[in-house]
């Protein structure tokens, strides 16, 4: 294998959210092992439980990560629940601690299920969605960000850090964060989860800014509807009928594969697209075109 097929050789990743061979964060690290990174992924797998699609075989997820490994790199895995800071702080050491750094940061956990209308929302549903898919990803960055500096003492909250050297785009640390389609158009009945992922998104040029001060590259992926496993006939609780109706719509006849978004984001975090910096990129097929 050429060189180039290997773009992340020598660097490590934190992927979070890989607890199933169905899902995004599993086909997101894979691709980054595909790539050449080492690889630490995170689960969570009680989460799982409480979906219609159950629990996947952990030891399987793993094992699947280590075989797209590429040569020196490896790999390791840690479960966490991340609405607690002190487990979110622990994740991120025990992660650091694989290869001795992290370069690249993919915060693709989530909460999902459990939601509602409007009508339906509580102070602790509402919460429950901000601290899982929010608040997490918000402490999860700056303890990324840690590694490159910290404000200068005396600083005021805000104050801009002076950069002291231009930042290589190729090499510079790359922090990916997910978001969802509530741009595009109404997600009725998910209230809690548009709410903490449109805060995410809302957020990324601000925090974007923030960053590449510190030489680190922020983007946001909105990855459009994948079927990791809600939209099978057998799991899905939504109505049959209007499904295939929908996916019968898309542009090319199917639902995304986790596999989609995988590949942009591998694309993002190599040298070929740090050029890209501060954006919310959609991913959908043109799902958003119909």
């Amino acid at each position: 294998m050429r060189s180039d097929d290997r773009p992340l050789t020598g660097r490590t990743a934190l992927v979070t959210g890989v607890s199933r061979r169905k899902g995004i964060g599993y086909a997101v690290a894979c691709e980054l092992a595909a790539l050449g990174a080492s690889v630490f992924t995170h689960h969570y797998s009680p989460h799982d439980a409480d979906q219609p699609w159950g629990p996947d075989d952990l030891d399987a997820v793993h094992a699947g990560v280590d075989r797209a490994l590429q040569g020196e790199a490896v790999a390791g895995h840690a479960g966490a629940d991340l609405r607690d800071p002190e487990q979110l702080d622990a994740l991120f050491d025990t992660a650091r601690a694989l290869t001795g750094s992290l370069d690249i940061l993919v915060c693709n956990h989530a909460r999902s299920g459990g939601d509602g209308s409007i009508l339906d929302m509580s102070a602790g549903t509402l919460d429950a969605f901000w601290e899982t898919n929010a608040r997490s990803t918000l402490l999860l960055t700056r303890r990324f960000a840690e590694q490159r500096g910290a404000s200068a003492p005396g600083a005021r909250p805000g104050e801009r850090v002076t950069r002291t050297a231009a930042a290589d785009p190729g090499t510079a640390p790359k922090v990916i964060w997910m978001t969802s389609g509530q741009v595009h158009g109404p997600m009725r009945g998910e209230v809690a989860y548009v709410a903490s992922k449109a805060a995410l998104a809302g957020i990324t040029a601000t925090v974007g800014a923030e960053l590449l001060d510190l030489g680190i590259v922020l983007n946001t992926v909105n990855p459009g509807p994948v079927n990791t496993g809600y939209l099978d006939p057998e799991s899905t609780d939504r109505p049959l009928d209007e499904l295939e109706a929908l996916r019968a719509a898309t542009p090319f006849g199917r639902w995304g594969e986790p596999t989609d978004p995988a590949r942009l984001i591998g694309w993002l975090v190599s040298p070929a697209g740090s050029w890209v910096v501060g954006q919310v990129l959609t991913t959908d097929g043109g799902f958003g075109l119909q």
